[in-house]
């Protein structure tokens, strides 16, 4: 259980099915005597496109989970409008959804900016979700739970008939989604988990804008973000300085930290400094044993995201070692799993994808506290 908790940390700062069934008719084809009227504009997500067109849009998902050349497409389908005959999509759904049910703590965010938090009538394992708005509809009955998104409790799930489930699959053996299909409940999968850009996760909330007919104002939303996102980048590159940084913790000999490609490192990166791993390719875990790490990191500046510990005392119980680092004398070790919701939910796994523009804020401040003298620490903490 540690090295899942530890592994889902380090793998969170990284970046927190079923096969096409489309016949050989492709959708541009079962469209071409629909004029498309206007894709959306997405710019940092990869995952996603939208395309809108008379009366419907489509959602285009790629790379549903790593290493996929899966596609699917959603139709939304406004209401009192049909789709062209011979339409061929994975899902249809008509627009805008009144009830849902989403399987991540990631799309809770996405619900409230929306102001459709009223919306969600499910989810698998409420215990994770630690937003104080959702977890007062948690409390008043007016969230369903549906057990685990491995193995949602289909009975349930059919007596809330969703107009829609929102899904993920790690490696696209999702057996429950086929089950759920089977009763006639639309399914779509949400890949923002596999984005490793910072402004890509945080752009999918113009995934369920579609959803909900508000496409303007998920743009208007994270618009606002990507503009604080970018100033405060601007304002970290003036810096005369860039800190060395590492990451990551050990699980008994491996030390487990972001590769160069994560969004962990690039958060680093965008703040000036210096992630010391920043060479190494790939978007996923390094795993490293302890002479190599003390080797290079160990007059690293500071220390930023190590696992679960919560204190230095947490630390050097578990290992003497890390106490020869210079970040843990000098008092400069940062955690962003010490936020805590009501019931336990680490607050950065549910809202940091969404808000990468406070989680630079808080990385800035920690190497640059002169570049943002007014902003306060919200997800990291440093360890006592």
């Amino acid at each position: 259980m540690q090295k899942f908790v530890l592994l889902t940390s380090v793998l969170f700062l990284l970046f927190s099915c079923k096969e096409n069934k489309k016949s050989t008719q492709t959708e541009s084809e079962t469209t071409s005597q629909n004029k498309k009227e206007k894709q959306v504009a997405i710019n940092y997500a990869n995952g996603f496109t939208i395309d809108k067109y008379d009366g419907y849009k489509v959602i285009t998902l790629k790379e549903p989970w790593p290493d996929t050349d899966t596609e699917f497409t959603y139709a939304l389908v406004d209401e009192k409008n049909s789709l062209p005959e011979g339409s061929d999509f994975d899902a249809i759904v008509t627009v805008p959804v009144k009830n849902i049910v989403v399987t991540s703590t990631t799309h809770i965010p996405s619900l409230e900016m929306l102001g459709e938090t009223k919306s969600l009538i499910g989810f698998p394992n409420l215990a994770y979700i630690s937003s104080e708005e959702t977890r007062k509809r948690i409390d008043a009955g007016d969230i369903t739970e549906l057990g685990k998104n491995e193995s949602i409790n289909t009975e349930v799930l059919i007596d809330l008939n969703p107009d829609l489930v929102v899904t993920f699959a790690v490696e696209g053996n999702n057996k429950t989604v086929s089950t759920i299909e089977k009763t006639g409940i639309p399914v779509f999968y949400n890949s923002d988990w596999t984005e490793q850009s910072p402004l890509g996760k945080a752009e999918w909330i113009k995934f369920f804008g579609a959803l909900f007919n508000k496409e303007q104002k998920a743009d208007s939303i994270f618009t606002e973000i990507e503009t604080n996102y970018i100033s405060a980048k601007e304002k970290a590159a003036k810096a005369t300085t860039s800190p060395t940084v590492i990451s990551g913790a050990m699980f008994k000999d491996v030390w487990y930290m972001p590769k160069g490609g994560s969004w962990g490192a690039q958060f680093i990166k965008d703040a000036n400094g210096t992630y010391l791993w920043n060479d190494t390719e790939g978007t996923g875990s390094l795993s490293l044993n302890l002479e190599s790490v003390l080797e290079k990191g160990k007059d690293a500046d500071f220390w930023i995201g190590p696992g679960q510990f919560s204190s230095k005392q947490q630390l050097k119980d578990a290992h003497s070692v890390y106490s020869e680092f210079s970040a843990y004398q000098n008092n400069n070790i940062y955690s962003n799993t010490t936020l805590l919701g009501e019931t336990g939910g680490v607050v950065y796994y549910e809202l940091a994808p969404n808000r990468p523009d406070i989680v630079l804020k808080d990385i800035i401040k920690i190497l640059h506290p002169e570049v943002l003298p007014e902003h306060e620490l919200y997800f990291f903490s440093k360890l006592k």
